[in-house]
């Protein structure tokens, strides 16, 4: 059932199952909140209790912010924690909001007490024009997503989504797709991916070597977005506190790990959660 958060500037569509610890789940731009449906199940069904939300205008929740950055996104989830009074919580993010839950983390140790980033988008990026020029899968996926910020079509964040499914798709990809599609058409819906897709994040990679709680970094081995996935996610947890993160590989996922493989990643996330030390 879906539930809405009021604070200033919009309200934010969310919903929250099972009793437990309590995870909040945080999906990246241009999708909604029931790409992580599966991961949700699986956790619920593993003693936690879940919360998923919707970015600022995407899903159910409302268009018209001020601002879509990625410290906007960890302060929404941290308005979220208090408002289920469930802190200390695990932040999970994926892409964008990884970024922001390294910022969550970091700001307010009191409200986070672990975070799970899958395909994070935490340190500046730079084209890597050898890289286009000899890795396909980076190329087609670079192409894609700057098509989608420069023209904001639907069309083209479609077949972005395609390529950064690589081999194993969900059961029901094409019906969130289509979902997706109907949602992104709506006004100014499109606008919003295209701020969040050109805004660097910066406010994050600041962040990094702030954070002190355990941490855990998902990358798919297939992801598109970096011509090295492994060595991004290395690069990610180089930059946080010695001993505090971990690296974990997803092999042959891309972008999207806790859709294509979400028995998997429950797997990786339940064990780094259960161990004495992050407990």
């Amino acid at each position: 059932m879906t539930e809405f958060l009021e604070i200033e500037g919009g309200r934010l569509a969310y919903d929250v199952r099972g009793e437990g610890r309590l995870v909040v789940l945080s999906p990246g731009m241009g999708n909604n909140r029931s790409a992580f449906r599966d991961l949700a199940d699986i956790l619920v069904s593993g003693g936690y209790r879940v919360a998923c939300m919707d970015l600022r205008g995407h899903g159910e929740s409302t268009v018209g912010w001020a601002s879509y950055s990625r410290t906007d996104t960890a302060n929404d989830l941290l308005a979220l924690i208090r408002e289920l009074d469930g802190g200390p919580a695990v932040i999970v993010g994926h892409s964008f909001s990884g970024g922001s839950a390294t910022i969550a983390a970091a700001r307010a140790p009191e409200l986070v007490d672990a975070i799970v980033e899958i395909a994070p988008f935490t340190r500046a990026q730079k084209v890597d024009f050898r890289a286009l020029a000899s890795n396909a899968r980076y190329r087609k996926g670079m192409t894609l997503l700057m098509g989608t910020g420069m023209f904001r079509s639907v069309g083209v964040w479609k077949r972005y989504l395609d390529h950064a499914y690589p081999g194993t798709k969900p059961a029901d990809f094409a019906a969130r797709v289509a979902t997706l599609d109907t949602e992104l058409r709506r006004p100014g819906r499109m606008a919003v991916v295209a701020r969040m897709g050109m805004a660097p994040p910066t406010d994050a990679g600041a962040e990094l070597g702030n954070i002190r709680c355990p941490a855990l970094v998902l990358e798919g081995t297939l992801d598109p977005d970096w011509p090295d996935p492994a060595a991004e996610g290395r690069a990610v947890v180089d930059a946080m506190p010695k001993g505090l993160a971990r690296l974990e590989l997803v092999e042959g996922a891309g972008h999207y790990a806790h859709a294509q493989f979400p028995d998997r990643v429950a797997e990786t996330i339940r064990s780094f959660l259960e161990q004495p030390a992050h407990k």
